[in-house]
């Protein structure tokens, strides 16, 4: 962890007469808990999760995120339990509820972590120091990912990124002496909070299901990673399934890159060493994906590449259109291509799919339907359990061609298909009515739409105007060694990831 300014009463031990809050925000765990740590030292202590309107009403939430955080919510109230930590569960908008509870529970510190979120949490933090600088109360955030704030420059942040996740853990924390009055509350239900019951089970969700996954994982199911992941035959079991405990903070960054770390050089097992380092490379991937929208936060909704602004309906630059009828259809998986509807229809069913299938998809909508990624984006943030703001829309636009620096990656369903489901298993799983009367016939033409779209990008970024961005968005944003010029962009090839959305392991 890197050194962070204490409060100024703090002069080791005990901190008399203080008492400190902990706000629990996607970082539902108690192991490598930085703000929790720094609890410790105060005379006493209570622990809150705030369930925000702002949150429920976003075009990215869905009830099956809230769900899962629930049940996070409760594992970590139970664990917190044994610690001598109550956790405090509350309803309604920041800084509202800090001033309610600040009535009745008098704490002098808050702790959190960083958090890189979309723009409505951004705005949430804005009034939540605002409220404590008038309140006189002392906040500390705490980093908890490879994301680095006011970061200037790229360069060197591969450095900075290992010396976080090599350093030690977070002290453990226990033995906390709960603020007197005050008692752990019920965790609500998603019909108390007035949102409906989900129609399929989630998976575990809480620390011990976050490490038991992982476990699995690193002994076993990775043996055969880098081929299984690919394909949504092989990847449910192939794959890490730990990108939702990520996005939820069940499990750290820094336990996660340590325990394949120590994993590999333990094994003997050369395929499976040979698998985690690919798994290994992807942890970097995901912190390096949520540096772009802590560096630059309209790229949640604004194109990185201005010189692409306008050459799709909707962007909101000429007009704010979005071809409806495309759109559903797309989201409904009846789009007449059978493998990327069986792909949506897995999502929508599981809110999980593989990487290369996500990145289909979207290459599906951006080219083939030519839609801006925006919408598609809202309604993939709301599919995905492990919806992550600073992967999620760097991948969007990466996907999409709008970063001006990234290889145009246009997939053909027709090819994925036949790589990825030879024996069409998978089609015949989700498109059950595929080859009868009631399948549509295709949205589109393909090649021709292919054709257009490629005609389209690649003329715009031959124009002197769309190079020059180029260069100042890989500066900016580009991927690099440490130590490696800024100066020195690989214009084409610059910050290529692996080929689907950063989050999934």
């Amino acid at each position: 962890m890197e050194s962070v300014a204490l409060p100024a009463a703090r002069t080791g031990g005990t901190v008399n007469g203080t008492v400190a809050l902990v706000w629990f925000k996607r970082d539902l765990r108690v192991r490598d808990h930085a703000p929790l740590a720094e609890a410790m030292h105060f005379e006493s202590a209570l622990g809150l999760v705030v369930i925000e309107p702002q949150w429920l009403d976003s075009p990215e939430c869905d009830p099956r995120h809230v769900g899962f955080l629930l049940d996070c919510v409760t594992a970590l109230q139970r664990d917190l339990a044994q610690r001598g930590l109550p956790l405090l569960v509350r309803t309604g908008a920041m800084p509202q509820v800090l001033q309610s509870l600040r009535r009745e529970f008098r704490f002098t510190h808050l702790f959190s972590h960083e958090e890189t979120g979309p723009g409505w949490s951004y705005q949430r933090d804005l009034a939540v120091a605002d409220w404590c600088r008038h309140q006189g109360v002392n906040w500390t955030e705490l980093p908890q990912t490879g994301v680095v704030r006011r970061l200037r420059s790229r360069t060197g942040w591969a450095g900075r990124w290992a010396q976080r996740m090599n350093a030690p853990e977070a002290p453990a924390a226990s033995g906390f002496r709960a603020a007197t009055g005050l008692e752990a509350s019920a965790v609500p239900t998603l019909r108390e909070l007035g949102l409906p019951t989900l129609g399929a089970p989630l998976p575990p969700g809480g620390e011990r299901a976050a490490w038991a996954t992982m476990d699995g994982f690193l002994n076993g199911r990775a043996r055969d990673y880098r081929r299984a992941m690919s394909s949504p035959l092989t990847a449910t079991e192939g794959c890490s399934r730990l990108s939702a405990h990520l996005a939820f903070g069940t499990i750290s960054m820094r336990c996660l890159h340590q325990a394949t770390e120590a994993r590999i050089a333990a094994t003997t097992d050369h395929s499976l060493a040979h698998a985690l380092r690919g798994f290994s490379s992807r942890l970097r991937w995901h912190c390096h994906f949520m540096q772009k929208l802590e560096d630059e936060p309209a790229i949640e909704w604004r194109n990185v590449a201005r010189t692409v602004d306008g050459l799709r309906p909707g962007d909101g630059v000429h007009d704010s259109s979005v071809d409806t009828e495309r759109l559903q259809a797309w989201c409904e998986g009846r789009t007449g291509y059978p493998m990327v509807d069986a792909c949506m229809r897995q999502l929508r069913a599981t809110g999980w799919l593989n990487f290369r299938m996500r990145a289909m998809l979207v290459s599906f909508a951006a080219y083939h339907l030519w839609l801006h990624w925006r919408e598609p984006g809202l309604f993939l943030a709301r599919q995905f359990l492990d919806f992550e703001p600073g992967i999620h829309w760097s991948q969007m636009q990466m996907q999409s061609g709008t970063t001006g620096i990234n290889t145009l990656r246009i997939y053909s369903p027709a090819k994925q298909a036949r790589d990825q489901d030879p024996l069409g298993v998978y089609v015949r799983q989700w498109v059950p009515e595929f080859g009868t009367a009631a399948y549509p016939g295709p949205i589109v033409d393909e090649r021709s739409a292919v054709a257009a779209a490629k005609e389209r990008l690649y003329g715009l970024r031959k124009t002197r105007d769309a190079h020059a961005e180029a260069d100042a968005i890989q500066h900016k944003h580009g991927s690099r060694k440490s130590g490696l010029p800024a100066t020195a962009p690989k214009r084409r090839r610059a910050g290529a990831a692996p080929d689907g959305q950063g989050q999934l392991f």
